[in-house]
This record gives structure tokens, C-alpha cells and sequence, in this order.
């Protein structure tokens, strides 16, 4: 507890006679009669004004039936509200730097009391969620404005907008979310709390399920009470743009070719608001469980951006969870997870990672086996850049009785300890890249000494969307956000950005001395603090996974889809 202040007191007793004062005499003033009238009077006043009292308060006792152990009883609730004042005051100075003070979810964009001060104290060594949260809201906000004033610059030339744009991403990172990372690395932003406690990263672009999602896992999970949740909500609010729909198909012309259009919209449904305000979950919010972070449609740049934001709210969890916002969970799926890592060789360096099966019938929860991740591919799109695309490979038997490594992480879903945050922190500067996190969380990882595995069994299931779904894409929103409609203003800047996976990776022709020379920063930026690991280097996992990447081959990796290793 707290030391409380004490109270100054005042000393008792009456007036102090000055030395040699007479007190009185004989033939003073106490001896006239007029003054003897008036002290008479004064004690009879007195002596009524006590007959009051007492008889108020017999009369008070007998209505009430109450007694002197009412009174005790008044000093009794004081005591204990002074001493629940001073508990909570020493708990917000010591307890879990997450709950105080509380980052409300809602409403969206809720301003931050007191931002400047969180700010300067969590970038000075006493890190809050709230003072977090305003470092990622401070860093939108300068965001937003920028892009807007390019927006509205009129570039023609759509390679001068790209770079401009680029720099101005870089700068801002470099004003804010550099220095931030930069005072915590090598060390969690909070203690990791040892009690088996879970944070669920959720990044949502535009997501009609983020709420669904978020009831599936607390019902369905064995301690709902250990669940956090830090959510980026990427949606259209209707703030300095017309909402749009995806592309939809809306029907086939002559030639038997998609029909489609985009058309306007209402602003996006708020997931987390949803859950928050069910009356069955409503409880969660209340108490800090549910943490979100609010990104304009206009500043949506991709998963790796958005997961990274959702990284940072993390407060202090035993464990670490990243997954898609469109799932559902298993009975028990938190507890099962948790068996299944302290299950594995490498724990706690250990990582479960799964490309879960989609939403269909036949898909028993909790009983199918698990896939491994065991195959991959160079992509052949041009607008990918032969990065390199992560697939599944064998599936356990189902009679395993532990789990076995494979050669890769989704970036969909993954489990590990919270410690992976330290050893592997997210990269703020991927920007509008859409594939290639995967193979960079990959290796990383691994060269960092965390091995892989799958689980035994399917404990969620994700909604796969092919395209004629209709759902907005990222990509849309950053064409219309610059005045160029389609994917095409997206893949120039994507086509500078993934040279820094393709850099991690090995890529020659994105090799230091080209970049260098190409002159474009934000590929190199603290790239030594987001790429490789210390443990096992980037040719041993090459070596490990059978990939070549001077001849874009994948090879058969067979002690992983025989799950040899463990």
C-alpha cells in the first residue's frame, strides 16, 4: 500500500494565561450581579439545548430501531472506504500498467486525456496503453493530414506522388513510431505477467465479422477472463470520403465476362462496438479486456502496418495470438492451444502457426487434424515480385502426442509466448506490401531461435473470400485516397517496399549495394533491428527449407511433411 499523508492535527486545550495574569478577585467583574444574571441565563440555554439532543436522538433510536452499533457501524464504512480509496490509488501506481488508466474502446477516435504527458512519460520509461494508443493516434492523425495535402496537390506524374508519398511515410515514422521502438528494444514494453493470460491481435480491414469473431472466441474459450484483445479497426467512417463498396460482380455480358461495379456505401460497421455494446460481453470492455486502435480507411496500408499497430497493444499477456478477423474457435480452444505448445520440444521458444480450414460443414471443430506448413512457391505475378508465397503440406495422422516443426509461420494465425515480441518485433516500415510478411516472419523467427510448429488439431476455422464477394481491398481505398482509382497506385509503392523482404530473403537484385544505389531510404531504414536473428542465420534456414533463391526454387522439404523433427 501506498504511505498515506498524515493529516496535521490541532493540540487540544484552551488558551494559554499570560504570565502573571490575574484569573480574579473578590470585587471583579464575576462578582456583579448584572453578570451573574447572564451566566445564569447562558448555562439554563445550554442545559435545554442538551434536553434536544437527547431526546432527538432517543426518538431517533426508536424509530429507526437502530443503536450505538449503528454508529459503529457508519465508522466501520468509512474506515473501509478510506482504505479502498488508498488500495485503488496504490494499485494504479503498481498494478498492470495496461488497466490505468483504462483505454476505453469506444467510441471511435475517442480523444485521449492528458495525451501529451502519457506520451512523455511511456517514451521516458513508464509505458501505459493509453500513452501507446496516443503515440499510434498522433502518428494517424499526422498521416492523415499528409496525405490528404498530396492528395490534393494535383500530381500528374504518378511515380513523383509515389515517392512523395513514401518520404512522407518515412518521416513521420521517423518522428514517432522509430524513437518509440527504439526506447524499448531488446526489452518487453511490459513485464509478461506468468498467468497464462492470452493477447489476441486482431488487424480488421473494413470486416463485417470482427465482432462475430471476437463473441466466438470468449464464449468458446475454457478462461474468457485471461483473454485480451487488441484490435486495429481499418473502416470507412465516413470522414473525408465517401464510403465505396468492393468490386462486385453483378452479373456476365455476351462474351460470358464479370459484369461489375462499385458503388457508394454506408460507413463500415464497427466490430468492436457490436461486441461492446451485447450485453453478454459488454463486461469485457468494462474491464480493459478489449483494447482498439481506430485507422481511417484513408490510412489503411496493408496487414503488416495494421499488425504491427496491433503489437502495440499488447500489455503485458503470457501469451501472444495474431489472427484474421473472420474466424471461429473450438470449445476450449485457449486452453488447448496452451497444452499443445508447453507440448513441443522448443518450448518456449516454440511458435504454433496454421493455415486453418475454411468455413464449411464438414469441418468438425476440435477433432480434424492439422495441416503442416511444409511447401512454397516464388510467386510467378509480376506485381508480387517473385517473392515467395507459403502453402500447406502433409496433415498429422491424428495419433501424434506432440506436435512436430515445420518450415513456416502464417500470418493468419500463430501462438507463441509473449517473449516473441522482444526477439522478433514487428516492422513498422512495410507499408501497402501484401504478400512476403509471411516468409520475413518466417525467417526471422527461426534465425532469432524460435522453431515451428503445427498444431495437432484445428481448433478455428477462417472465412476465405474469393474475389467474388465483392469485399473492399486495401488496395482499392489507396488508389481512391490519391485520386487514382484500382490497384495500380498501390503496386508502384509496393513495388519499392517489398524490396525490403526481398532484401531479408537474399534477393540479388535487392541486395544493399543496389538499393543504395537506387536511393530508395525507406527499404533501409533500421532494417538491422527488423530483419535476421542472432541465433541461426538466413542461409541455414535457406539450407533447412530446401529454397533456393538464385534459381526460384522450392524444393520437397520431407522431414517436415513426415514430421521427423520435434
Amino acid at each position: 500500500m501506498l504511505a498515506r499523508k498524515d493529516r496535521s492535527r490541532r493540540t487540544k486545550g484552551g488558551l494559554r494565561r499570560r504570565k502573571g495574569a490575574t484569573v480574579g478577585h473578590e470585587n471583579g467583574i464575576t462578582s456583579h450581579p448584572v453578570f451573574r444574571l447572564l451566566l445564569g441565563l447562558l448555562l439554563a440555554g445550554l442545559l435545554i439545548q442538551l434536553g434536544i439532543v437527547l431526546y432527538h436522538d432517543e426518538i431517533t433510536q426508536k424509530n429507526t430501531g437502530e443503536d450505538e452499533t449503528q454508529n459503529v457501524g457508519v465508522r466501520g464504512m468509512a474506515e473501509k472506504l478510506d482504505a479502498y480509496v488508498a488500495e485503488e490509488s496504490e494499485e494504479a501506481a503498481s498494478g498492470p500498467p495496461h488497466l490505468f488508466p483504462v483505454l476505453k474502446p469506444l467510441p471511435a477516435h475517442a480523444p485521449i486525456e492528458n495525451a501529451d504527458k502519457l506520451i512523455r512519460d511511456t517514451m521516458n520509461g513508464e509505458p501505459t496503453i493509453v500513452g501507446i494508443v496516443a503515440i499510434l493516434q498522433t502518428f494517424l492523425k499526422s498521416l492523415h493530414g499528409k496525405f490528404k495535402e498530396l492528395a490534393d496537390q494535383g500530381v500528374e506524374d504518378g511515380f513523383k506522388l509515389r515517392d512523395q508519398v513514401l518520404n512522407a511515410y518515412l518521416d513521420l515514422s521517423k518522428e514517432t513510431l522509430l524513437p518509440f521502438d527504439a526506447a524499448y528494444r531488446g526489452k518487453p514494453i511490459f513485464e509478461i505477467r506468468e498467468d497464462e493470460s492470452i493477447f489476441i491481435s486482431i488487424a480488421a480491414y473494413r470486416d463485417h465479422l470482427l465482432g462475430e469473431t471476437m463473441r466466438l472466441a470468449f464464449t468458446n474459450a475454457a478462461h474468457p477472463e485471461r483473454l485480451f484483445v487488441g484490435a486495429v479497426v481499418q473502416n470507412c467512417f465516413g470522414i473525408d470520403s465517401t464510403c465505396r463498396t468492393g468490386v462486385q460482380v453483378v452479373g456476365k455480358n455476351a462474351n460470358g465476362q464479370p459484369i461489375t461495379k462499385v458503388s457508394d456505401a454506408p460507413p463500415d460497421k464497427n466490430g468492436v462496438e457490436d461486441f461492446c455494446t451485447d450485453e453478454n460481453f459488454k463486461k469485457y470492455c468494462d474491464s480493459g479486456q478489449v483494447r482498439a486502435l481506430y485507422v481511417n480507411e484513408t490510412e489503411s496500408l496493408g496487414p503488416a502496418v495494421a499488425r504491427y499497430y496491433a503489437s502495440k497493444l499488447w500489455g503485458g499477456e503470457s501469451y501472444y495470438m495474431q489472427v484474421d478477423a473472420h474466424l471461429q474457435f473450438a470449445p476450449h480452444w485457449d486452453q488447448l492451444y496452451i497444452d499443445d505448445l508447453k507440448l513441443t520440444s522448443a518450448f518456449p521458444k516454440a511458435i504454433l502457426s496454421a493455415y486453418p480450414p475454411g468455413f464449411t460443414s464438414h469441418n468438425a471443430l476440435g477433432s480434424t487434424p492439422g495441416a503442416r506448413l511444409c511447401t512454397c512457391v516464388f510467386s510467378p505475378s509480376d506485381v508480387e515480385h517473385q517473392i515467395i508465397r507459403i502453402n500447406t503440406g502433409a496433415n498429422y495422422r491424428g495419433d501424434e502426442e506432440r506436435p512436430t516443426q515445420i518450415a513456416f509461420i502464417a500470418a493468419g494465425f500463430f501462438f507463441a509466448r509473449a517473449e516473441f515480441l522482444v526477439d522478433v518485433p514487428f516492422d513498422p516500415l512495410l507499408p501497402w506490401a501484401f504478400m512476403g510478411e509471411e516468409i520475413a516472419l518466417s525467417m526471422r523467427a527461426w534465425t532469432a531461435g524460435w522453431d515451428i510448429y503445427a498444431p495437432r488439431k484445428n481448433l478455428i476455422t477462417h472465412q476465405y473470400r474469393p474475389g467474388r464477394m465483392g469485399l473492399p481491398k486495401f488496395w482499392e481505398t489507396v488508389g481512391r485516397t490519391f485520386h487514382r482509382p484500382g490497384p495500380g497506385f498501390n503496386t508502384k509503392l509496393q513495388t519499392v517496399t517489398i524490396h525490403r523482404i526481398k532484401n531479408m530473403v537474399g534477393y540479388a537484385e535487392s541486395s544493399r549495394e543496389v538499393l543504395e544505389k537506387a536511393g530508395n531510404e525507406i527499404v533501409l531504414a533500421d532494417l538491422e533491428y527488423y530483419s535476421m536473428g542472432k541465433e541461426r542465420t538466413r542461409e541455414e534456414y535457406l539450407e533447412f527449407t530446401k529454397i533456393d533463391v538464385d534459381k526460384r526454387k522450392c524444393g520437397n522439404i520431407q522431414w517436415c511433411n513426415r514430421g521427423e523433427l520435434e
